[in-house]
């Protein structure tokens, strides 16, 4: 995996037709994401690809991480939220995000003046992998349901039928981005969007 990592740092992701351009959000954090990697490979953490991105894994669980964005790049740190955070760098992307933090970069100089920080939280999120701590997630039921979904199910008992045999993540992901909508028509056009993903059995990213 790690040659696949390697094409990555150099050209992107190979989603859009922006990669191996300067415009591609990789290529722009080109150093500051092998700086992250390097760092990562530190410890004992196994390097993968999920998701089209470098992940750090332990005993097959995964622990951490690295991805770009238009305007920073950034560890994602799994089950951040037990993590202790002394040193105020973990963010919360947004309040609807219950278990993963970010440490947010924007350029090579504040990786490298905060490298003892990122060390002492990857040790500590490799602890907390061992330790078997889990996330007490909420409820599907404690998710806000679009009144425009309810009425699309009510319409349509096989696509209900196929939500609910969803799993809990693929169902939360669902409603939050279709409850994110701030127009009616929006909501809709989400919903039927996804209508055929749903019922076959997928989530918002598979």
């Amino acid at each position: 995996m790690t040659c696949s990592i390697d094409v990555y740092l150099e050209e992107g992701c190979g989603r859009c037709k922006l990669t191996a351009t300067p415009a591609c959000k990789v290529v722009k954090w080109q150093k500051e994401l092998k700086a992250l990697r390097q760092l990562v490979l530190n410890t004992d953490l196994q390097e993968t690809v999920k998701w089209g991105v470098p992940c750090y894994v332990l005993n097959g669980k995964n622990v951490v991480l690295i991805h770009a964005f238009k305007d920073y790049c950034a560890l994602l740190f799994m089950k951040g939220s037990l993590m202790r955070n002394d040193h105020g760098l973990m963010i919360q992307q947004t309040e609807q995000v219950q278990a993963g933090r970010q440490m947010r970069f924007t350029d090579l100089q504040q990786i490298q003046a905060h490298e003892a920080d990122i060390m002492q939280s990857l040790y500590e999120a490799i602890d907390l992998e061992k330790s078997g701590k889990k996330i007490a997630f909420k409820p599907v039921e404690a998710y806000t349901v679009p009144q425009e979904f309810t009425e699309y199910c009510a319409q349509d008992a096989v696509f209900e039928k196929a939500f609910k045999a969803l799993t809990p993540g693929r169902q939360k992901g669902y409603l939050l981005y279709f409850a994110g909508a701030k127009q009616s028509k929006t909501r809709l056009d989400r919903i039927q969007k996804y209508h055929q993903a749903i019922l076959s059995g997928k989530g918002l990213n598979d």
